[in-house]
């Protein structure tokens, strides 16, 4: 008889309390809302376009945000503040400005929102490009800017970067020898430029087509922009579209890929009688690893990390050189 009067009271509360559980989080709704227009009016924002509820200045960036930005600032001023669904954005379109926020404020701004494609595709935004201030940040900031970029180091490759030049020349003359009535040159710098940034960085060509295919597709995925970027309570839609699938993909394959290199590198260095002068970057980050100190040690995953930010920036530089050469 207990658990039947139970059964029916159970029901009775639940529908009773249903109205006063929707105007409860209502009410939480309208309070966070007002709370945030009064701490927005307490605040001294620069100029802002017209605003849409919820999607906020979304409608007013096209497929190029650049040149979105760019027409916006000619309206509103060098400083200009947008709101990108939820994400608030400040735009500076002035040279002098940028200057002093990278220079004055630098540490205010130092650190880059955590997107969907960089948190899943670079180790959970463990790079030097993603990752907070702080000291893993000092450290891989010291050891690209005295160790891999160096004028010593840069100068140590300049045999590569000779031997593909020759290599680029050998093939252009060939190419006319023939009576070519063209030669794509494109093509030919494109495909020196590639092999220089792969002996420099991963310590070998890569003829095939494989490793290029996934250096272009980790260039078009680090620059995609997901719901969840703009909206995080709807970062589970990024699911639905296959965004986080593609992110994963192209991760796991460049996983193996460096993780492949890596057990090479560390092979041959255990291997070798002497401790060899002629170092690509794999080398360099892997002398780091074993010779460093316990508080400023770098993991595999540092490793790979770095060498991915290295690959996306170089597939960036080419394809604008690229870019440039078809106009």
């Amino acid at each position: 008889m207990a658990s039947m009067h139970q059964q029916l009271t159970i029901p009775f509360l639940s529908s009773t309390l249903h109205p006063y559980f929707f105007f409860f989080l209502l009410a939480i709704a309208v309070l966070k809302l007002a709370r945030r227009h009064k701490i927005k009016t307490s605040l001294n924002l620069p100029p802002s376009p017209t605003k849409l509820p919820i999607i906020g200045n979304l409608h007013q960036i096209g497929p190029l945000p650049f040149r979105s930005f760019s027409a916006l600032s000619q309206k509103h001023g060098s400083l200009m503040w947008l709101q990108l669904g939820q994400t608030q954005t400040l735009v500076v379109s002035s040279a002098d400005l940028v200057r002093e926020i990278m220079q004055t404020h630098d540490l205010a701004f130092s650190n880059r929102p955590k997107i969907a494609a960089a948190r899943y595709i670079l180790y959970g935004c463990n790079d030097i490009g993603f990752s907070s201030y702080g000291e893993s940040w000092k450290l891989k900031r010291k050891i690209c800017s005295l160790e891999l970029l160096s004028p010593k180091r840069v100068q140590s490759f300049c045999l590569t970067r000779e031997e593909e030049v020759a290599q680029l020349v050998k093939k252009i003359t060939e190419a006319s020898l023939r009576d070519a009535s063209s030669v794509n040159l494109s093509e030919l710098l494109l495909e020196a430029a590639d092999n220089i940034v792969c002996k420099c960085a991963l310590g070998q060509k890569y003829a095939n087509s494989r490793v290029k295919e996934l250096a272009r597709r980790l260039m078009i995925q680090l620059a995609v922009t997901t719901v969840g970027d703009h909206f995080p309570l709807l970062s589970w839609v990024d699911f639905l579209t296959g965004k986080v699938q593609d992110f994963k993909a192209i991760f796991v394959a460049f996983d193996a890929l460096l993780d492949e290199l890596i057990v090479e590198h560390k092979k041959v260095q255990r291997e070798a009688d002497h401790c060899s002068t002629d170092k690509d970057f794999v080398d360099i980050l892997i002398q780091h690893q074993k010779n460093a100190m316990p508080d400023s040690q770098l993991t595999d995953n540092d490793i790979k990390s770095i060498l991915l930010v290295f690959l996306f920036f170089c597939s960036v530089l080419l394809l604008s050189f690229h870019f440039l050469q078809t106009f």
